[in-house]
């Protein structure tokens, strides 16, 4: 069984080769581990201040071989990200260096950590709550500086703090209700405890519901816009995707059906995050690769945010073209008539029965225009023309999301109860069952289970 408090190891730094390397340790035995394997002169790592840094050079003290010359950090609990002694090793950033040193310490009482188990650590000891240990994550993951701006805000405790004065209505309201109950100096002491019982159920609704509208852009913000690139063969998908990501990623020839697979490539849009999907032309074909590059095409279609459907303008429209309009017409799309520095065969009006003007786009993959209208109508569609307000406390994590709708639920169970003229201990239940609810998103109120599923998905070293 592993001790959740004895002294862990990691490597925190990416696999390859770089610069730095760092290999991190945490626990009671941390600094004793590293002095074990610290070399240089007479200086003892067990006696140092914490939070310096020291030149050495580590060693096996089995064979006194020496590893690698390093900086050594010495972090002394409670002031570190654990909230227990850790000290982090800066090596030199290849494979070998950073891996002899990792099994060095393993051999000498540290064993290796479990994903996230740094960050769960901190979470155990009190050092952040569970919505701050997914920020971490978060963090990690942003695509672009308006998603790591939430994340940060998240991690620094603004979502937290609104959870919390939520939840404290809750039970301040529950502490009088209870109150009314067992000390009643109304004679109406019931239609008073129901009154108050509706009108604190009815704010906390609020404060839920303006958390819960800000979760569509949030979600957005964290995991980018699942965006399909489609369109019959040769109408420039693939030089799109080369002019948004300005790297020559797909393949542009004049040949028809030259991409043959979805290609994905992440691009930040005025601080959207776009998941980018080059589909193959979606047509009748009797090339068996092709055919399974259109299937593809038709799945990511399906499954996608938002389309950018490609039309040739300066060929009049083809049954795939119509086909296709007709398809999309009730989806989040923007319609790109592309090839304008040609002759036009097709106008904005034809377009008429699949699409109001203003999501209508001309452009020139060669000449590169149209693109900076492209990204204005994308923020517009999902933002209103803004990446929201700097100061807003987004939700953009699913398991928030999901636990805020629960809340909702409990909370209309509450007003329900109510005007049926149900017993106040009754419907007392529900509001009791929001405000668990809403603490399992700072981990409150969370289960060990939970807890194992949610860091099994971090990184190693964090």
């Amino acid at each position: 069984m592993i001790n959740e408090f004895d002294t862990i190891t990691a490597i925190s730094t990416p696999p390859g080769e770089g610069a730095i390397g760092i290999v991190r340790l945490s626990g009671d035995d941390a600094i004793t581990i590293a002095d074990t394997l610290y070399q240089a002169g007479s200086k003892n790592l067990k006696d140092v201040p914490s939070h310096t840094i020291h030149y050495g050079h580590i060693r096996n003290p089995k064979t006194d071989e020496i590893i690698d010359e390093v900086m050594v950090t010495i972090m002394r609990a409670p002031k570190t990200f654990t909230k227990e002694d850790v000290v982090e090793i800066n090596c030199h950033g290849g494979v070998v260096s950073v891996n002899r040193i990792l099994q060095t310490i393993l051999q000498n009482g540290a064993r290796m950590a479990e994903p996230g188990e740094f960050t769960k650590r901190a979470f155990l000891n009190g050092r952040i709550d569970l919505s701050q240990a997914e920020a971490v994550m978060d963090l990690i993951r942003a695509k672009t500086d308006r998603a790591m701006d939430v994340a940060l805000r998240q991690l620094d405790g603004d979502l937290s703090n609104l959870i919390r004065n939520i939840r404290q209505i809750i039970l301040n309201t529950l502490a009088e209700v209870e109150v009314n109950i067992d000390y009643p100096e109304y004679d109406d002491v019931e239609e008073v405890t129901t009154k108050l019982l509706k009108e604190k159920t009815m704010e906390v609704q609020g404060h839920v519901e303006q958390l819960l509208h800000t979760a569509k852009q949030g979600k957005i913000l964290r995991e980018g816009l699942e965006t399909a690139i489609i369109g019959r063969p040769n109408v420039g998908k693939s030089s799109l995707l080369n002019r948004l990501i300005r790297e020559e990623k797909a393949i542009v020839t004049d040949i028809a059906g030259t991409t043959r697979d979805t290609i994905e490539e992440y691009v930040n849009v005025n601080g959207v995050p776009l998941k980018l999907v080059d589909t193959a032309g979606i047509r009748e074909t009797d090339d068996i690769v092709e055919q399974i590059g259109v299937e593809r095409s038709r799945k990511a279609l399906m499954e996608a945010d938002l389309i950018l459907l490609l039309i040739n303008q300066s060929e009049t429209l083809a049954e795939e073209d119509k086909e296709l309009l007709h398809l999309t017409q009730d989806m989040n799309r923007i319609i790109l008539l592309n090839k304008s520095d040609l002759a036009p065969q097709v106008s904005v009006d034809e377009l008429a029965e699949w699409s109001s003007p203003e999501n209508v786009i001309t452009t020139s993959m060669l000449e590169q225009t149209g693109l900076d209208q492209l990204e204005k109508q994308i923020s517009e569609m999902f933002f209103a023309g803004e990446t929201g307000e700097q100061d807003a406390t987004y939700i953009s994590n699913v398991r928030h999301i999901a636990l805020l709708h629960e809340a909702q639920e409990a909370l209309a169970e509450v007003i329900s109860g109510i005007e049926m003229d149900m017993p106040v201990d009754l419907v007392q239940i529900d509001f009791t069952r929001a405000w668990e609810l809403l603490g399992e998103i700072t981990g409150d109120t969370v289960q060990d289970e939970l807890l194992t599923q949610l860091f099994s998905q971090f990184c190693l070293g964090k």
